[in-house]
């Protein structure tokens, strides 16, 4: 197809249909072709030309009286952002040599015509570009927690919505089986729910599970997904027997959040993290769950820990790096360690100045911050 007379271009009707992340839906096989005839051309300025010409139908909605953008003509529609496409030819309009042109000018094809993701998530790598909502720092500087939907924050010491939901983004693909052996207040399962993932939490106390079964029932299942807790003990309880029940023998995601051990007290239950009588009881029972857990991480994927510090009788007690090197024991390859930072907890919710007196006389700096530590099973 010809494209002399692209500067008639037009995106009638093309705003009728909802865009996705701020994008605009175009003709598939019509962009393609418009970017293969644009590839063949041997010099430059005729393909700046063109370029320009293009970017400006993007950006001003000139009328196309072939239809070449139409979304109403046959062939498939994709969406693109379009900041990002703009600034894709905006590369190509800056490009000093024809080569590097046909270089930008073949990736973004490419971009349109395949989709290349790995095997842990649904990111296509083509498209990169898009997925500014996935974080990719080691140092994570969060707004207050994500309380829309089931997510009301009523439990002591879960855990904000947002790193479950970063962690399936990056490293599950949608219809994956997560598994969360510290579930409490079902944060995890929430998430599982909204982004398409089978979600397995296990919960020691009972008192919990059934407000959490409650809240995770009103998130809307838009992919029947499975959301299912089960009472007992990560340590000893039967996680074979649980996924059989699914017709799966692993995960494909591992998540633990468990007690900072006795910061909080959440049950009195013995077999509670919370109510281990020392830091070297914890890390051995912390260390059972994972030893429990293991066997049924899929080989390759991912396992993460949200694990904070504890400071005790004038003593930081560098719990995180404790429960790494427990990890690290069980042949685990350490990929990050993330630097999440929070500004309020229940626990000194308005006692701002308190614990700033308390540092001053105590010689400490107040915790501002906990780990996500990312390992992958070998």
């Amino acid at each position: 197809m010809k494209i002399d007379n692209m500067e008639q271009l037009t995106f009638e009707n093309l705003e009728a249909t909802p865009p996705t992340y701020g994008g605009i839906i175009l003709n598939k096989e019509k962009l393609i072709e418009v970017l293969s005839e644009i590839l063949d051309m041997e010099d430059l300025p005729s393909i700046k030309n063109r370029i320009v010409i293009l970017k400006d139908i993007l950006t001003n909605h000139k009328k196309d009286q072939q239809g070449l953008l139409n979304i109403d003509a046959n062939g498939d529609t994709f969406s693109l952002r379009r900041d990002i496409l703009v600034s894709e030819l905006n590369q190509i309009l800056e490009s000093q040599t024809l080569e590097r042109a046909k270089y930008y000018l073949k990736r973004l094809k490419e971009g349109v015509q395949k989709i290349k993701t790995s095997k842990v998530n649904d990111i296509n790598l083509l498209r990169w570009k898009e997925y500014d909502n996935i974080i990719t720092d080691s140092l994570w500087i969060l707004g207050k927690r994500d309380t829309s939907g089931a997510h009301l924050g009523w439990y002591w010491g879960n855990f904000i919505p947002q790193i479950p939901h970063q962690m399936m983004l990056r490293y599950t693909k949608k219809g994956d089986w997560v598994l969360d052996t510290f579930v409490g207040s079902g944060t995890t399962l929430i998430e599982c729910r909204r982004l398409g993932r089978n979600g397995i939490g296990i919960e020691l106390n009972s008192e919990v599970v059934q407000k959490t079964k409650e809240l995770i029932e009103k998130e809307t299942n838009y992919d029947k997904v499975v959301s299912d807790i089960i009472i007992g003990d990560s340590r000893t309880i039967n996680i074979k027997e649980i996924l059989r029940k699914y017709n799966i023998k692993q995960v494909q995601l591992l998540i633990m959040h468990p007690p900072y051990h006795d910061i909080i007290k959440f049950s009195k239950d013995k077999k509670d993290l919370s109510n281990a009588t020392n830091t070297e009881e914890f890390l051995k029972m912390f260390g059972e769950v994972v030893d429990n857990a293991t066997p049924y991480l899929e080989k390759g994927r991912y396992f993460a820990l949200v694990i904070g510090d504890k400071y005790s009788k004038g003593e930081w007690i560098p719990l995180g790096f404790y429960c790494m090197n427990e990890v690290m024991k069980r042949g685990y390859l350490l990929k990050s360690i993330i630097v999440k930072n929070f500004e309020e907890t229940r626990g000194k919710r308005n006692q701002q100045e308190l614990w700033r007196y308390r540092a001053l006389v105590g010689g400490f700096y107040i915790f501002k911050h906990e780990y996500i530590m990312l390992f992958k099973k070998k």
